[in-house]
């Protein structure tokens, strides 16, 4: 089995999932809109950037800015918008919803992955505003496709999230942290010794691919400097 590290791209449109493949990205996440933090995209984005990668997409089911579903309606029109998806094609997702007192949406999420069908799934970084991450992990361990966490250890960011990450990939295999980390948020390249020392082995960059800033495409040479350093 190969011990590579995975290397997850954010990617808005198919300029950049060329650019991240290109790269050596093993994976991208799919948004639109960064000033929300990344929403769901359109059927026909998510078409065009599957016509022109040969890599897993990961599309993103979050429909306002926050961690919050948005009650019975916003529920109706995630679900509606995953079934579009899923006719689509798209076959991965990233989602992650928090009650307002920071528990996990249950409601929200069970909704979700009933019409996913089994698809693979990443719970976002809505893993970093929970009032309990321990009490969150465990009372999704059993969701099925949950596969992947995406979390920088705290709100903040990696620098202030080390020593949770680090704590929690010492706690694999545990109930409640069989499912992988991916570390992202804040994530740069002095960060990767101590996270791969520590056995962490999935990363998610999106500002870190595009060296001039969020109106510019993601750089091919940038994700090449990642995949290089992981691969070191």
């Amino acid at each position: 089995m190969s011990n590579r590290a995975v290397l997850e791209v954010i990617a808005l449109d198919e300029e950049d999932a060329v650019a991240a493949q290109t790269g050596g990205a093993d994976r991208l996440e799919l948004v639109t809109d960064m000033a929300a933090d990344g929403l769901t995209p359109s059927r026909t984005g998510f078409a065009a950037i599957r016509a022109a990668v040969d890599i897993p997409l990961r599309v993103m089911l979050r429909l306002t800015d926050g961690f919050a579903a948005g009650g019975p309606e916003g529920i109706d029109a995630l679900v509606t918008r995953a079934l579009d998806l899923r006719e689509a094609g798209a076959d991965e997702f990233v989602l992650g919803f928090l009650t307002a007192d920071g528990e996990p949406d249950l409601v929200a999420v069970e909704r979700l992955i009933a019409v996913l069908d089994g698809c693979r799934w990443t719970f976002h970084r809505a893993i970093d505003r929970t009032a309990d991450r321990d009490g969150l992990r465990k009372r999704l361990a059993d969701l099925p496709g949950l596969d992947t966490y995406l979390t920088a250890g705290a709100a903040t960011g990696v620098d202030d999230g080390l020593a949770t990450l680090k704590a929690e990939a010492a706690r694999a295999g545990e109930p409640g942290y069989e499912a992988r980390i991916l570390v992202g948020g804040g994530l740069r390249l002095d960060h990767l010794p101590e996270l791969r020392a520590a056995g962490l082995d999935a990363f998610h960059i999106g500002g870190a691919a595009r060296p001039q800033g969020w109106a510019a495409p993601v750089s091919a040479n940038a994700v090449r400097t990642w995949r290089e350093a992981l691969d070191a």
